[in-house]
């Protein structure tokens, strides 16, 4: 049987995601059909009978955390340390504009080389260390049984997940896609660690058992 839970969810669209523009840590807010996703998943994930939220302090994260904290009644925690990755020049740049630009740095992420985003932004071997540090210190106060959910960004979702079932991040920046707007990892411990039961879960495709 399981002991913890943890639901490892990316925030909704904004319109830098509608429109392919590299956010990283730019603070952009929800976009209308965002907020609509939002509380979609809400619904769904309230099932799941969380116990702690905790959330990116970015406001797309924050306010995708608060959406559901507002409807099971629970406190809402931020942490800086959620953050998406910081993607440097990159940032407010469309993907096309990168690709362009930046051509020898985008042939060698398509290769899987973890490279500083936007010369001087984090790897992502840098992105799962914090984020693996905030679910670390979250850990102790989760009871037996107990539900957290992490409300973050694409990248750092990913990479966090990769770190807690002790996949290496190459393998997992080249094999596994990335979580959709408002879909989440649910992630349950055993005797032997953490494993991954469910990835791109979302309304409709997500299980509360």
């Amino acid at each position: 049987m399981a002991r913890r839970r943890l639901l490892v969810w990316r925030h909704g669209q904004t319109d830098h995601n509608a429109s392919g523009i590299w956010q990283g840590q730019l603070d952009t807010h929800l976009s209308e059909v965002g907020r609509e996703q939002a509380r979609t998943a809400a619904a769904a994930l309230a099932a799941y009978r969380p116990d702690v939220i905790v959330a990116s302090d970015l406001q797309r994260a924050a306010e995708t955390g608060r959406t559901l904290a507002e409807l099971v009644g629970l406190p809402i925690r931020y942490d800086e340390r959620l953050r998406e990755i910081h993607a440097g020049e990159w940032q407010g740049m469309t993907a096309g504009d990168v690709a362009e630009q930046y051509p020898e740095e985008q042939a060698a992420l398509a290769a899987g080389e973890d490279l500083p985003r936007g010369i001087h932004g984090e790897t992502v071997s840098q992105v799962a260390a914090r984020a693996r540090a905030a679910v670390d210190d979250l850990l102790p106060t989760l009871g037996e049984g107990q539900c957290a959910v992490i409300a973050t960004h694409g990248v750092s979702g990913r990479a966090l997940v990769a770190s807690m079932v002790g996949l290496d991040q190459h393998a997992a920046w080249m094999s596994i896609a990335g979580l959709r707007n408002c879909h989440w990892a649910d992630l349950q411990e055993y005797d032997r660690g953490w494993r991954v039961v469910a990835w791109n879960a979302g309304a409709g495709t997500g299980s509360a058992r």
